[in-house]
């Protein structure tokens, strides 16, 4: 169009085809090449942050500019995933970033993608590491950590947990002791004090070797979500959590779920393999989306459970109707039995509920919705009414909740 320029842009294409080759060699030529690796922990937490690595190397001779893009599992439905940064020559650099799965199960990682360009920038080089990577999902083994020490702790408010006032004490006999300042004098053994010619004290400890039974709903009622969490999923973690914290206490733990049958048995064990048999036993535990048999669950604990035990049952009760079915089979429970019914509150209802009316329809929506929360609460003094232990929690809350109730059954000697 302009012949005057046509000789200054003929020497400027073949300046850019002289920097494209020079790029060229740079990065497929030239000694060096990036290097890089994804670590994987062994298993990863459900409903937790999961922390994942990556380390990157350029063993070029010059600083290359590095683009990332790992393939993470199709769960997480992530597809803007990528990170850049500069690296210089014989230098590594090492990124994190976090997942938190919400399914159990197998997540298959694919290839970790690497971008490299030189400081011409013209072109890239991909490398390709890690190419299918599986990992499994357990339950929240995390959580499991973060209170395994808690409840033996003295600063329990500071983790939510409530410090319970022991009420009288144990039976369980442990020994005769010096008395010291600060013993009760009610427990003064007298006549161990005039054989000695002074004052001792018998010493009592918690009751141990309890059965500690996590029973769970897997019907169709635990499949509502919250937080992108079903509530079977909770009841998994917090069964974990209150199994560990049992043994702990020298109690036995076991579970089983129920839904039209029952599954999933770990009997009530104190043995050093006990929390690996439960973990994997939740692991592989599913919804099956029918309407659960409560009275097959009667049945099934009066004929297996011979002795008093403590069974935290994880269920969810939305109606007073829906509780009336199976109270009679709750109440012939709670007979043999120290029974602890552990359902949730609707805690969409509750922030809908809050929420400022502007129309009819929305007030009138409301009010539903309110008589719906005040229904729980119903549940809640009918169970109570006939003498059965109950928690009504926020999913989120349910860990810390029955932790709380487990540790004041024991205080209080219920069990």
């Amino acid at each position: 169009m302009i012949p005057s320029l046509y000789g200054a842009f003929k020497v400027l294409f073949f300046v850019f085809l002289l920097i494209l080759i020079v790029d060229v060699l740079l990065l497929f030529a030239s000694k060096g090449q990036i290097q890089g690796k994804r670590t994987l922990p062994d298993k990863l937490s459900n409903g937790d942050e999961n922390p994942i690595q990556l380390q990157i190397s350029n063993t070029y001779l010059f600083t290359a500019t590095v683009k990332v893009i790992d393939e993470i599992p199709f769960q997480f439905q992530k597809r803007d995933f990528g990170m850049t940064s500069k690296i210089a020559s014989g230098g590594a650099k090492k990124y994190g970033y976090q997942l938190r799965p919400t399914e159990r199960g197998v997540y298959s990682f694919g290839s970790l993608n690497l971008f490299a360009s030189s400081p011409i920038g013209f072109l890239s080089r991909k490398y390709t590491f890690d190419e299918a990577q599986e990992v499994p999902v357990y339950p929240s083994f995390l959580q499991l950590q973060k209170y395994d020490l808690i409840a033996f702790t003295s600063r329990l408010h500071e983790y939510g947990l409530k410090k319970i006032r022991r009420i009288g004490h144990t039976m369980e006999f442990e020994q005769i002791k010096d008395y010291v300042l600060g013993d009760d004098i009610r427990n003064i053994n007298w006549k161990a004090t005039a054989k000695r010619g002074q004052l001792m004290v018998n010493q009592f400890q918690d009751e141990k070797s309890q059965p500690i039974y996590s029973v769970i709903d897997k019907g169709r009622v635990m499949k509502m979500p919250f937080n992108e969490l079903s509530l079977l999923d909770y009841a998994i973690n917090a069964t974990l959590v209150i199994s560990n914290i049992a043994l702990k206490k020298q109690d036995k733990a076991g579970m089983f779920s129920f839904s039209d049958k029952i599954e999933n048995r770990v009997v009530a064990e104190r043995r050093s393999s006990q929390m690996n048999l439960i973990l994997e036993t939740l692991y592989n535990m599913e919804t099956n989306f029918v309407e659960s048999d409560f009275s097959r669950l009667y049945i099934d604990v009066k004929r297996s459970l011979n002795q008093r035990s403590l069974l935290l049952l994880y269920t969810n009760f939305e109606t007073m109707d829906a509780l009336h079915r199976q109270l009679p089979y709750l109440v012939a429970m709670a007979k043999q039995h120290l029974l602890v019914v552990i359902f949730f509150e609707n805690t969409e209802l509750l922030k809908f509920a809050d929420k400022k009316s502007g129309t009819v329809r929305e007030i009138f929506e409301q009010t539903i919705a309110e008589k719906f929360i005040y229904e729980k609460k119903l549940i809640v003094n009918e169970l109570r009414k006939h003498g059965i232990q109950t928690i009504l929690t926020k999913p989120e809350n349910l860990t810390i909740n029955t932790i709380n109730k487990y540790l004041e059954i024991k205080a209080r000697g219920l069990i």
